[in-house]
């Protein structure tokens, strides 16, 4: 009996009849293996994204209607609660062109979701690390549309200003770098 191995398939010539089953343990090629994100990691990224949103619009709505402009209230250590508003992108740069912000935000967000349209499967976290970013930048990017700027409030005295929506990104990006560091090592070899 001769055997054939194809594909992750096993055909067995016996006599007269050709069989075939498929083999357990053939290597599949993983280019074979649809990379799309489904439905399950549609749901995760959504749900972040929600969360990551209605986090940082809530706490800036309590923010804007706690303190006044430029008021502060000191918490513990270098971290205080100072209500100011940026026009521009992170460290206040660009803020006399909100315009081209919103665009290079909105373009951004639709790069993100195609790309986690065609590779939504490839790891784990893509859906939790996209979804911070996705939902740090849409969060920011509501602002910039419906006020013309964004209300900034977490401030550490030696650093500018930021919101949790810029936290959320900044953990998102964190994650997918991590997750490409930890991809690219060699494995182990078994002792």
């Amino acid at each position: 009996m001769s055997s054939t191995a194809y594909r992750g398939w096993r055909c067995d010539r016996h006599r007269s009849a050709n069989t075939c089953r498929t083999n357990g343990l053939a290597p599949v090629s993983v280019a074979e293996r649809s990379l799309a994100a489904g439905a399950w990691q549609w749901a995760g990224l959504a749900t972040v994204a929600l969360a990551a949103v209605l986090a940082d619009q809530i706490t800036k709505h309590v923010v804007t209607r706690t303190l006044g402009l430029d008021e502060a209230v000191h918490v513990a250590g270098p971290l205080s609660i100072h209500h100011v508003q940026n026009s521009g992108i992170a460290f206040g740069l660009f803020s006399s062109a909100t315009g081209a912000v919103i665009v290079l935000t909105t373009f951004a967000v639709g790069w993100m979701l195609l790309f986690f349209a065609r590779s939504g499967s490839r790891h784990p976290v893509l859906p939790v690390a996209l979804g911070l970013v996705i939902g740090g930048s849409v969060s920011n990017l509501v602002d910039r549309v419906r006020l013309g700027h964004v209300t900034d409030f977490l401030d550490f005295r030696y650093w500018p200003a930021f919101n949790l929506a810029d936290s959320f990104i900044v953990v998102g990006v964190g994650i997918l770098l991590l997750a490409l560091v930890a991809a690219d090592r060699p494995a182990r070899p078994r002792s």
